[in-house]
């Protein structure tokens, strides 16, 4: 039976640059607002001490709605949403090192495992920032403090607004850590995340090569991982 299967390859010269962007991003804001409270939830599980405070996931849901309503399952998501950026900086970075890389290797190989490193490379140093600060948030509840730093209150006892939370917790790590406080775990992120792209890109030339299309430069209309 003949195989129908073609992969159609799409250059970056190709796409509408404009409409890539603003999909890509409305795309993953969509996905992150549904699995954000679980992300959330799986933090405070890992850090917590045994079961002081839940004894499960669907233990911590309840007891977050409880105590800080809907709006405690997403502390932290404003400041994390910037971590979009890292996601079409790995998309550009991919392409354009891929384009760069062709002037001196035709070899998809090559071009792949470059392309794909580079764009992690760039990406983690993105991310990684906003993620501990992003975490640090999600430890914050009312009660038993969970992580390192907890934020301060308000002296009216009005709480404090997100970005108030945040620029607390960003002086609280500048005291403690300095610059490299934002940086802790960014080695350990680097060797997770570049040898898995620099490998997978070009498993997906081969296989793309394999099934009736020809090989060629980057899919940039692929949900990639950063």
């Amino acid at each position: 039976m003949e195989d129908k299967r073609n992969i159609q390859i799409i250059e970056w010269e190709h796409l509408d640059k404009k409409k890539f962007y603003v999909f890509g991003v409305a795309m993953t804001m969509m996905i992150r607002v549904s699995v954000y409270p679980f992300t959330l939830i799986r933090t405070r599980l890992q850090v917590q001490k045994g079961k002081s405070l839940y004894h499960g996931t669907f233990d911590a849901f309840i007891k977050i709605l409880r105590a800080d309503g809907v709006t405690g399952l997403y502390r932290g998501f404003l400041v994390n949403t910037f971590t979009l950026i890292s996601g079409q900086c790995y998309v550009t970075t991919y392409e354009l090192t891929r384009k760069f890389v062709a002037d001196y290797s035709q070899s998809n190989t090559v071009k792949s495992l470059v392309a794909g490193g580079s764009a992690s490379l760039v990406a983690q140093s993105i991310t990684v920032p906003i993620d501990v600060v992003s975490q640090h948030l999600m430890m914050q509840r009312k009660g038993e403090k969970m992580g390192r730093f907890q934020v301060r209150g308000n002296p009216k006892g009005q709480g404090v607004v997100a970005f108030g939370q945040t620029k607390d917790i960003i002086r609280q790590i500048l005291r403690a850590d300095g610059l490299r406080g934002f940086y802790r775990g960014y080695v350990a992120s680097l060797l997770t995340y570049i040898p898995n792209s620099a490998v997978w890109w070009p498993f997906y030339h081969f296989y793309a090569g394999h099934t009736g299309s020809s090989p060629g430069p980057g899919r940039s209309h692929m949900l990639r991982s950063n």
